[in-house]
């Protein structure tokens, strides 16, 4: 409190001064659902209403976490070594760079978000990591991302790429036009380059309304969030080559255990796909 009996948020040492302690942010209210420590009473609180609304909300960014994981070890396993995260949020235990050192320490990432605890975090954990970096800016912004020092400077667009969008997309509304975005990223990219992506969404008729509500707090207090069908997830790939599975419900994708694939998951709200550049 104030002297006045005004209350005053209480800010963190590692949150720098131009951050908004009020104003609820993505990246942070994903690190709060993470269980991560990098999120402020703003987050939270509409973290905490959207789980009164769905209360499978925290499975669900799990889940998400855990599709990350298993499509960056299968890109690995298709040869790629390079990996541009968009919208890559605050990092936490298994980022892309951990999972792909542990197979090649050479392998390169950047790791691109808008929010700038995100991003300084990001920035303290990569000190000793020559090939993985972080950078603040908004991926709608492509020509500033691509030319970026930091992206000019640890990717080499002669080879390969795999561009992650994962949990992005959904906060891309159609007025942004996220087909031109994606086709701006993939431009530069050689052909044998990837484009991973997951989304939260349902089949037409299927959102009850308690992911409704959800949607609608986040739209009107966070970033403007839109579910689309599978069909509309598959239009963003354009002509890539969308490999197996398909575009699916994130548990359908490449699980590890058949035991992780369950009645629920053929109602899972959210999707996955991963497709190569011709």
């Amino acid at each position: 409190m104030s002297a006045r009996g005004e209350h005053v948020v209480e800010r963190p040492g590692w949150a720098s001064g131009d951050i908004d302690l009020e104003r609820p942010s993505v990246a942070r209210i994903y690190d709060y659902f993470l269980g991560g420590a990098h999120n402020f009473a703003a987050d939270r609180a509409v973290a905490n209403r959207t789980l009164e609304a769905m209360p499978e909300l925290r499975g669900v960014v799990l889940t998400n976490r855990a599709l990350l994981r298993r499509m960056v070890r299968h890109l690995l396993d298709l040869g790629v070594r390079q990996f541009l995260d968009l919208g890559s949020g605050i990092p936490t235990a298994g980022n892309v760079h951990e999972i792909a050192h542990r197979v090649d320490p050479a392998a390169k990432v950047v790791y691109v978000d808008v929010d700038a605890v995100a991003v300084a975090h990001g920035r303290s954990l990569l000190l000793e990591e020559p090939n993985a970096v972080a950078l603040r800016a908004d991926v709608r912004e492509t020509k500033t991302v691509l030319e970026s020092a930091e992206v000019r400077s640890v990717l080499d667009f002669d080879q390969p790429v795999a561009m992650l969008m994962i949990a992005l997309l959904h906060f891309v509304p159609d007025s942004d036009e996220p087909c031109r975005i994606i086709s701006e990223y993939l431009d530069p990219l050689v052909p044998g380059s990837y484009l991973g992506i997951s989304h939260s969404g349902f089949e037409e008729g299927e959102e009850g309304e308690g992911a409704a509500e959800a949607r609608r707090t986040y739209s009107s207090q966070v970033a403007q969030m839109t579910h689309r069908t599978t069909g509309e997830i598959t239009s963003l790939f354009g002509d890539l080559e969308v490999l197996d599975p398909g575009v699916v419900r994130m548990p359908y994708w490449h699980p590890e255990s058949p035991d992780d694939v369950d009645e629920a998951s053929a109602r899972f709200p959210g999707f996955a796909a991963l497709a190569r550049k011709r």
